[in-house]
């Protein structure tokens, strides 16, 4: 779950199969940081990552741009979250106001540790398609106050191999420049497209568990966990 809200995870480059999984290719995904620097006092928010916190404000793909967010992402990010198959494995979906909620949780937590949910925008067409990056872990799940990586694409950008590509530069980005012990990834045990992502960018099954904040009894209350240590990620 990210920021109060469940959300579908992925990554590693590669095309989405007919069954709604993704085909992975060999080599690394290059990142391109757009002028990290150091900031000087502890943050609050980063107090697991260290006292100095690197900034991504942007990171560049072969493909797509990973960056900050703008007002003029909020509609079409909007129509995004209202759309039923994209939000198949969420307990419901978000009206305009929740939707921008995310959009200014996201920023602000920019502003606190220096990276977070990136804005997707395709390189070639300038189109905004949705959102990848790390995230903390919430209360009462496995891997909590660590970082989940996470992501949410629009329909039209399925099937193109983005969301993996975006996510694995935020893996890299996690594991590489920050240097974080793990990154998380949490779905429903339904979301059987979602899992087989995260096995094949490395990451390994944890367990099972019931997410604290869907309802007793509802079909996407079971959840999975899964996570990638420092160490394995050579195998990304």
């Amino acid at each position: 779950m990210l920021v109060g809200q469940l959300f579908q995870l992925a990554p590693i480059l590669g095309r989405r199969n007919g069954g709604g999984g993704e085909l992975g290719e060999a080599g690394r995904v290059s990142v391109e940081l757009a002028s990290p620097r150091w900031r000087g006092a502890p943050d609050r928010a980063v107090s697991s990552i260290g006292s100095m916190a690197r900034r991504f404000e942007q990171v560049r793909t072969a493909r797509l741009l990973m960056r900050r967010w703008r007002d003029s992402d909020r509609a079409p990010f909007a129509d995004l979250n209202a759309d039923p198959e994209v939000m198949r494995y969420f307990p419901s979906m978000l009206d305009r106001s929740a939707s921008d909620d995310l959009i200014d949780r996201s920023e602000q937590r920019f502003d606190e540790q220096g990276f977070g949910l990136w804005a997707l925008q395709v390189l070639a067409t300038g189109e905004f398609i949705g959102f990848t990056g790390l995230n903390p872990m919430p209360s009462g799940v496995p891997g909590e106050g660590r970082q989940e990586v996470g992501w949410r694409l629009a329909r039209s950008a399925w099937r193109n191999g983005y969301a993996t590509e975006a996510a694995r530069a935020a893996l890299e980005v996690g594991l590489i420049s920050l240097d974080l012990p793990e990154i998380w990834s949490i779905t429903a045990v339904l979301n059987a497209p979602s899992q087989a992502v995260m096995c094949r960018i490395g990451m390994t099954r944890f367990g099972a568990f019931e997410h604290p904040n869907v309802d007793v009894g509802h079909p996407l209350r079971p959840h999975v966990a899964y996570r990638v240590k420092r160490g394995d990620a050579s195998n990304m």
